[in-house]
């Protein structure tokens, strides 16, 4: 399988991205800048967490107009795992491939410590790796992180199954109904605000993150005829 991780001007994890993939996974992966018009020679599209443009006006506002967001939404549609951590998840909401918005933590402040997850839907292409309510320790790294959208998209998200992640017991940036990671409807993009790439080994503290990548993988390869 192999992997793009999108590079922003502003991009600063997308080298722990790309360690994830290709030391601790054992996967194919590219940086690819975010001019790029091409993405039909990946199998799974990876939008790192950063600042993006500095995130001069909402994170990922402008970052959404960038040219391989066009190619983002075809590998979207063409049903490629799409995930997008922290700056990414931001750029996946303002480019509305997920639903809501993200706002300022509710103490306005840059927060980077571990937290606990609970993995709310373990039957998406991202979290079959991992029991139904496990609790997972995964790195946060942000200061708007606050996940928010309307009652109707609230009602939808948990009625389909669309939240992947919540806090378990902190929820330490006040988001809507301790959501941490979603789903889009069609359960091929993921986004989240803990840094699972940052989770890949127990030298970093914690090697949870590490499932979510195989997941993919296992996914990915169930799928297809692989034949080397």
């Amino acid at each position: 399988m192999k992997f793009a991780v999108i590079v922003f001007p502003g991009s600063n994890c997308d080298v722990d991205m790309y360690h994830a993939i290709k030391d601790e996974l054992g996967e194919e992966v590219d940086y690819v800048w975010h001019d790029a018009t091409n993405l039909e020679e990946y199998d799974g599209i990876l939008l790192p967490g950063g600042f993006s443009y500095g995130d001069y006006l909402r994170s990922g506002a402008i970052a959404r107009f960038s040219n391989v967001m066009l190619e983002v939404q075809k590998a979207a549609e063409a049903g490629k795992p799409i995930l997008g951590v922290c700056n990414g998840f931001q750029i996946l909401l303002e480019s509305g491939l997920l639903p809501g918005a993200m706002r300022r933590n509710k103490n306005l402040k840059f927060m980077c410590r571990p937290v606990e997850l609970k993995v709310v839907n373990n039957e998406t292409m991202f979290t079959s790796g991992y029991e139904k309510d496990e609790i997972i320790t995964i790195p946060i790294a942000h200061g708007e992180g606050n996940y928010y959208c309307d009652e109707k998209t609230l009602g939808e998200l948990v009625s389909n199954g669309q939240i992947a992640f919540s806090y378990n017991g902190d929820n330490p940036n006040g988001s809507l109904h301790d959501i941490a990671g979603i789903v889009n409807e069609k359960g091929n993009v993921l986004g989240m605000m803990p840094h699972p790439e940052r989770a890949v080994s127990e030298l970093l503290g914690s090697a949870d993150g590490l499932k979510l990548f195989q997941s993919i993988v296992r996914n990915w390869r169930e799928s297809h005829v692989v034949t080397s």
